[in-house]
Protein backbone atom coordinates (compact mmCIF):
# COMPACT_ATOMS: atom_id res chain seq x y z
CA UNK A 1 0.00 0.00 0.00
CA UNK A 2 1.25 3.56 -0.74
CA UNK A 3 1.78 5.82 1.70
CA UNK A 4 -0.99 8.30 0.35
CA UNK A 5 -3.23 5.46 1.30
CA UNK A 6 -1.74 4.77 4.10
CA UNK A 7 -2.72 8.30 6.04
CA UNK A 8 -2.65 8.04 10.20
CA UNK A 9 -3.69 10.72 12.66
CA UNK A 10 -3.90 11.39 15.97
CA UNK A 11 -2.99 13.61 18.96
CA UNK A 12 -2.64 14.06 22.75
CA UNK A 13 -3.85 17.13 24.33
CA UNK A 14 -0.94 19.29 26.18
CA UNK A 15 -1.85 19.37 29.88
CA UNK A 16 1.40 18.13 31.76
CA UNK A 17 4.28 15.80 31.64
CA UNK A 18 3.88 12.48 29.88
CA UNK A 19 4.32 9.44 32.47
CA UNK A 20 5.12 5.58 31.51
CA UNK A 21 1.76 4.77 30.50
CA UNK A 22 0.96 7.38 27.95
CA UNK A 23 4.46 5.75 26.54
CA UNK A 24 3.51 1.78 26.53
CA UNK A 25 -0.23 2.91 25.97
CA UNK A 26 0.21 5.84 22.62
CA UNK A 27 4.28 6.46 21.87
CA UNK A 28 5.08 2.71 21.34
CA UNK A 29 2.17 2.16 18.86
CA UNK A 30 3.09 5.82 16.80
CA UNK A 31 6.42 4.46 16.79
CA UNK A 32 6.10 1.49 15.06
CA UNK A 33 3.54 2.94 12.55
CA UNK A 34 5.37 5.88 11.40
CA UNK A 35 7.78 3.60 9.98
CA UNK A 36 5.67 2.59 7.44
CA UNK A 37 2.57 5.21 7.23
CA UNK A 38 1.98 8.47 6.49
CA UNK A 39 1.35 10.06 9.68
CA UNK A 40 0.21 13.16 11.50
CA UNK A 41 0.62 13.65 14.81
CA UNK A 42 -0.60 17.10 16.55
CA UNK A 43 -0.54 18.95 19.81
CA UNK A 44 -4.11 19.22 20.51
CA UNK A 45 -3.95 22.60 22.41
CA UNK A 46 -7.27 23.56 21.76
CA UNK A 47 -8.21 20.35 23.07
CA UNK A 48 -6.70 21.46 26.13
CA UNK A 49 -9.02 24.50 26.53
CA UNK A 50 -12.06 22.20 27.34
CA UNK A 51 -10.51 21.19 30.81
CA UNK A 52 -8.15 24.20 31.06
CA UNK A 53 -10.21 27.10 29.71
CA UNK A 54 -9.75 28.89 33.72
CA UNK A 55 -6.36 29.52 33.12
CA UNK A 56 -5.63 29.00 29.44
CA UNK A 57 -1.91 30.80 29.60
CA UNK A 58 -0.84 27.57 31.26
CA UNK A 59 -1.14 25.63 27.57
CA UNK A 60 1.41 27.79 25.76
CA UNK A 61 4.51 26.70 28.35
CA UNK A 62 3.13 22.46 27.94
CA UNK A 63 3.02 22.95 24.08
CA UNK A 64 7.09 22.57 23.61
CA UNK A 65 7.24 19.82 26.61
CA UNK A 66 5.21 17.71 24.74
CA UNK A 67 7.24 17.69 21.79
CA UNK A 68 10.15 17.00 23.48
CA UNK A 69 8.73 14.37 25.52
CA UNK A 70 7.28 12.60 21.86
CA UNK A 71 11.04 13.52 20.04
CA UNK A 72 12.85 11.91 23.06
CA UNK A 73 11.17 8.72 23.42
CA UNK A 74 11.65 8.24 19.35
CA UNK A 75 9.00 10.15 16.94
CA UNK A 76 11.29 10.98 13.71
CA UNK A 77 10.43 14.23 12.50
CA UNK A 78 12.09 13.06 9.07
CA UNK A 79 9.53 10.06 9.41
CA UNK A 80 6.47 11.77 10.26
CA UNK A 81 4.28 15.31 10.27
CA UNK A 82 4.52 16.80 13.92
CA UNK A 83 2.16 19.87 13.79
CA UNK A 84 0.45 22.66 15.97
CA UNK A 85 -3.09 22.00 16.09
CA UNK A 86 -4.26 25.81 16.53
CA UNK A 87 -1.65 27.06 14.18
CA UNK A 88 -3.78 25.46 11.31
CA UNK A 89 -6.98 27.36 11.55
CA UNK A 90 -8.60 24.91 8.76
CA UNK A 91 -9.30 22.80 11.68
CA UNK A 92 -11.60 25.31 13.71
CA UNK A 93 -13.63 26.20 10.41
CA UNK A 94 -14.07 22.37 10.12
CA UNK A 95 -15.24 22.07 13.55
CA UNK A 96 -18.03 24.85 13.00
CA UNK A 97 -19.10 23.39 9.71
CA UNK A 98 -19.49 20.28 11.16
CA UNK A 99 -21.49 21.23 14.65
CA UNK A 100 -23.78 22.40 12.53
CA UNK A 101 -24.70 18.88 11.33
CA UNK A 102 -24.21 17.18 14.19
CA UNK A 103 -27.32 16.05 16.61
CA UNK A 104 -27.08 16.95 20.74
CA UNK A 105 -27.56 13.83 20.92
CA UNK A 106 -25.22 12.41 19.39
CA UNK A 107 -23.02 14.29 21.60
CA UNK A 108 -25.01 13.06 24.94
CA UNK A 109 -24.96 9.69 24.59
CA UNK A 110 -20.82 9.77 24.67
CA UNK A 111 -20.05 7.35 26.91
CA UNK A 112 -17.15 8.74 27.94
CA UNK A 113 -19.02 12.22 29.15
CA UNK A 114 -19.64 11.60 32.16
CA UNK A 115 -16.90 9.43 32.61
CA UNK A 116 -14.39 12.42 32.68
CA UNK A 117 -16.67 15.09 34.59
CA UNK A 118 -16.27 12.34 37.30
CA UNK A 119 -12.58 11.91 36.92
CA UNK A 120 -12.18 15.78 36.52
CA UNK A 121 -14.66 16.53 39.01
CA UNK A 122 -12.94 19.23 40.44
CA UNK A 123 -13.24 21.34 37.35
CA UNK A 124 -16.39 23.00 35.75
CA UNK A 125 -17.18 20.68 32.51
CA UNK A 126 -20.25 21.90 31.89
CA UNK A 127 -19.82 23.65 28.89
CA UNK A 128 -20.79 23.90 25.50
CA UNK A 129 -16.89 23.52 24.37
CA UNK A 130 -16.64 20.20 26.89
CA UNK A 131 -20.05 18.80 25.47
CA UNK A 132 -19.47 19.84 21.28
CA UNK A 133 -15.17 18.13 21.89
CA UNK A 134 -15.97 15.36 19.76
CA UNK A 135 -16.81 17.17 16.70
CA UNK A 136 -13.94 18.97 17.23
CA UNK A 137 -12.19 15.87 17.13
CA UNK A 138 -13.77 14.63 14.56
CA UNK A 139 -12.71 17.49 12.88
CA UNK A 140 -9.04 17.01 13.11
CA UNK A 141 -9.36 13.12 12.02
CA UNK A 142 -11.18 13.99 8.87
CA UNK A 143 -9.46 16.78 7.61
CA UNK A 144 -6.54 14.77 6.49
CA UNK A 145 -8.93 11.88 5.49
CA UNK A 146 -6.74 9.12 7.02
CA UNK A 147 -7.49 5.58 6.24
CA UNK A 148 -7.48 4.80 10.22
CA UNK A 149 -7.07 6.22 13.48
CA UNK A 150 -4.80 4.30 16.20
CA UNK A 151 -7.80 4.36 19.55
CA UNK A 152 -7.54 2.44 22.34
CA UNK A 153 -11.00 0.66 23.38
CA UNK A 154 -12.13 3.02 25.33
CA UNK A 155 -11.82 5.76 22.91
CA UNK A 156 -13.70 3.87 20.04
CA UNK A 157 -17.15 5.43 20.50
CA UNK A 158 -15.20 8.89 19.91
CA UNK A 159 -14.04 7.06 16.19
CA UNK A 160 -16.99 6.15 15.83
CA UNK A 161 -18.84 9.21 16.03
CA UNK A 162 -16.60 10.81 13.56
CA UNK A 163 -17.87 8.62 10.89
CA UNK A 164 -21.18 8.26 11.89
CA UNK A 165 -20.29 13.09 11.29
CA UNK A 166 -18.71 11.94 7.72
CA UNK A 167 -21.41 9.90 6.94
CA UNK A 168 -23.55 12.82 7.48
CA UNK A 169 -21.81 15.18 5.07
CA UNK A 170 -21.62 12.72 3.11
CA UNK A 171 -25.61 12.08 2.74
CA UNK A 172 -26.23 16.24 2.68
CA UNK A 173 -23.53 17.17 0.74
CA UNK A 174 -22.42 14.65 -1.52
CA UNK A 175 -19.41 12.09 -0.89
CA UNK A 176 -16.40 13.46 0.74
CA UNK A 177 -15.11 12.39 3.35
CA UNK A 178 -13.82 8.26 3.90
CA UNK A 179 -14.74 6.74 7.16
CA UNK A 180 -11.39 5.71 8.60
CA UNK A 181 -11.34 2.74 10.45
CA UNK A 182 -10.19 2.13 14.32
CA UNK A 183 -6.26 0.51 14.55
CA UNK A 184 -6.91 -0.93 17.84
CA UNK A 185 -4.37 -0.64 19.97
CA UNK A 186 -3.30 -2.44 23.45
CA UNK A 187 -4.15 -0.58 26.67
CA UNK A 188 -1.15 0.40 28.65
CA UNK A 189 -1.45 -1.88 32.09
CA UNK A 190 0.77 0.00 34.25
CA UNK A 191 -1.39 1.20 37.36
CA UNK A 192 -0.26 4.70 39.08
CA UNK A 193 1.71 5.12 42.30
CA UNK A 194 -1.23 4.70 44.26
CA UNK A 195 -2.70 1.90 42.31
CA UNK A 196 -5.12 3.95 40.85
CA UNK A 197 -5.24 4.34 36.98
CA UNK A 198 -1.92 6.44 36.02
CA UNK A 199 -3.05 9.77 35.31
CA UNK A 200 -1.89 13.43 34.96
CA UNK A 201 -4.65 14.48 36.85
CA UNK A 202 -3.95 12.25 39.75
CA UNK A 203 0.28 13.20 39.73
CA UNK A 204 0.44 9.05 40.39
CA UNK A 205 3.14 8.61 37.39
CA UNK A 206 6.79 7.65 36.77
CA UNK A 207 7.02 10.72 34.07
CA UNK A 208 9.47 10.38 30.67
CA UNK A 209 11.81 13.09 31.77
CA UNK A 210 12.09 12.39 35.59
CA UNK A 211 16.25 11.45 36.50
CA UNK A 212 16.51 8.55 38.24
CA UNK A 213 17.18 10.24 41.44
CA UNK A 214 13.29 11.28 41.20
CA UNK A 215 12.24 8.32 39.72
CA UNK A 216 13.51 5.90 42.63
CA UNK A 217 12.44 7.24 45.86
CA UNK A 218 8.60 6.99 44.00
CA UNK A 219 9.29 3.36 42.91
CA UNK A 220 10.27 2.33 46.82
CA UNK A 221 7.17 3.85 47.94
CA UNK A 222 4.89 1.96 45.56
CA UNK A 223 2.15 -0.28 46.91
CA UNK A 224 2.68 -3.70 46.73
CA UNK A 225 0.72 -6.88 47.78
CA UNK A 226 -1.56 -5.96 50.84
CA UNK A 227 -1.56 -9.28 52.11
CA UNK A 228 2.57 -9.77 51.86
CA UNK A 229 2.88 -7.61 55.42
CA UNK A 230 6.93 -9.22 56.01
CA UNK A 231 9.16 -10.37 53.77
CA UNK A 232 8.17 -14.55 54.67
CA UNK A 233 4.80 -14.36 53.40
CA UNK A 234 3.64 -15.58 50.27
CA UNK A 235 2.53 -13.14 47.75
CA UNK A 236 0.64 -12.93 44.45
CA UNK A 237 2.28 -11.03 41.83
CA UNK A 238 -0.96 -10.71 39.63
CA UNK A 239 -2.47 -8.25 42.66
CA UNK A 240 0.84 -6.12 43.02
CA UNK A 241 1.47 -2.79 41.44
CA UNK A 242 5.28 -3.48 40.58
CA UNK A 243 4.71 -6.57 38.68
CA UNK A 244 3.01 -5.08 35.30
CA UNK A 245 6.06 -2.86 35.19
CA UNK A 246 8.44 -5.64 35.36
CA UNK A 247 6.56 -6.92 32.25
CA UNK A 248 7.52 -4.27 30.63
CA UNK A 249 10.88 -3.12 31.78
CA UNK A 250 12.60 -6.60 33.04
CA UNK A 251 13.74 -9.37 30.86
CA UNK A 252 11.08 -12.78 30.71
CA UNK A 253 13.78 -14.60 32.62
CA UNK A 254 13.89 -12.51 35.57
CA UNK A 255 10.40 -11.98 35.39
CA UNK A 256 9.97 -15.49 36.17
CA UNK A 257 12.17 -15.66 39.08
CA UNK A 258 10.45 -12.77 40.46
CA UNK A 259 7.21 -14.30 39.79
CA UNK A 260 8.55 -17.14 41.40
CA UNK A 261 10.30 -15.70 44.67
CA UNK A 262 6.90 -14.04 45.32
CA UNK A 263 5.08 -17.01 45.73
CA UNK A 264 7.28 -18.58 47.95
CA UNK A 265 8.89 -15.72 49.71
CA UNK A 266 12.55 -15.82 48.73
CA UNK A 267 11.84 -12.51 46.86
CA UNK A 268 11.49 -9.40 49.06
CA UNK A 269 9.37 -6.51 47.90
CA UNK A 270 12.16 -4.24 48.50
CA UNK A 271 14.49 -6.46 46.37
CA UNK A 272 11.73 -5.84 43.39
CA UNK A 273 11.55 -2.14 44.02
CA UNK A 274 15.33 -2.12 43.59
CA UNK A 275 15.73 -4.21 40.84
CA UNK A 276 12.70 -2.02 39.19
CA UNK A 277 14.26 1.19 39.58
CA UNK A 278 17.52 -0.02 37.63
CA UNK A 279 15.51 -1.37 34.84
CA UNK A 280 13.27 1.99 34.93
CA UNK A 281 16.70 3.93 34.89
CA UNK A 282 18.23 2.35 32.25
CA UNK A 283 14.86 1.89 29.99
CA UNK A 284 15.03 6.12 30.72
CA UNK A 285 18.18 6.60 30.22
CA UNK A 286 18.18 6.83 26.09
CA UNK A 287 15.16 9.13 26.68
CA UNK A 288 16.57 11.85 28.89
CA UNK A 289 20.02 12.19 26.31
CA UNK A 290 17.41 13.22 23.26
CA UNK A 291 15.50 15.29 25.76
CA UNK A 292 18.55 16.92 27.22
CA UNK A 293 19.37 17.96 23.24
CA UNK A 294 15.90 19.10 22.98
CA UNK A 295 16.51 21.31 26.21
CA UNK A 296 19.85 22.95 25.06
CA UNK A 297 18.60 24.00 21.68
CA UNK A 298 15.02 24.90 22.33
CA UNK A 299 14.52 26.64 18.97
CA UNK A 300 14.88 23.40 17.45
CA UNK A 301 11.85 22.35 19.21
CA UNK A 302 9.84 25.56 17.67
CA UNK A 303 11.18 24.30 14.12
CA UNK A 304 10.01 21.00 14.43
CA UNK A 305 6.13 22.49 15.09
CA UNK A 306 7.06 25.02 12.00
CA UNK A 307 7.90 22.29 9.55
CA UNK A 308 5.34 20.32 10.88
CA UNK A 309 2.33 22.59 10.61
CA UNK A 310 3.16 24.25 7.33
CA UNK A 311 3.50 20.58 5.79
CA UNK A 312 -0.23 19.91 7.57
CA UNK A 313 -2.03 23.54 7.13
CA UNK A 314 -0.87 23.04 2.86
CA UNK A 315 -2.83 19.57 2.88
CA UNK A 316 -5.60 21.48 5.53
CA UNK A 317 -6.03 24.23 2.85
CA UNK A 318 -6.52 22.10 0.28
CA UNK A 319 -9.02 20.36 1.63
CA UNK A 320 -11.14 23.38 2.45
CA UNK A 321 -11.21 24.79 -0.49
CA UNK A 322 -12.97 21.64 -1.25
CA UNK A 323 -15.49 21.21 1.33
CA UNK A 324 -16.54 25.06 0.94
CA UNK A 325 -17.34 24.38 -2.80
CA UNK A 326 -19.28 20.75 -1.89
CA UNK A 327 -21.50 23.17 0.87
CA UNK A 328 -21.56 25.90 -1.71
CA UNK A 329 -19.26 28.89 0.62
CA UNK A 330 -16.63 29.12 -2.34
CA UNK A 331 -18.04 32.75 -2.54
Amino acid sequence: MSKINNRIVSGMRPTGRLHLGHYFGVLVNWLKIQEDNECFFFVADWHALTSEYTDPRRIKGFVPELVKDWVAAGLDPEKCTIFHQSEVKEHAELHLILSMLTPVGWLERNPTYKEIRQELSQKDLATYGFLGYPVLMASDILMYKPSRVPVGQDQLPHLELAREIARRFNHLNGEHFPEPEAMLTEDAKLPGLDGRKMSKSYNNGIFLGESAEEMRPKVMSMLTDSNRMRKTDVGDPEVCNLYPYHKLLTDSEKCAEIEEGCRNASWGCVDCKKLLAENMASFLAPMHERRAHLDENPDLVWQILADGTAKARARAQQNMEEIREKIGFNF
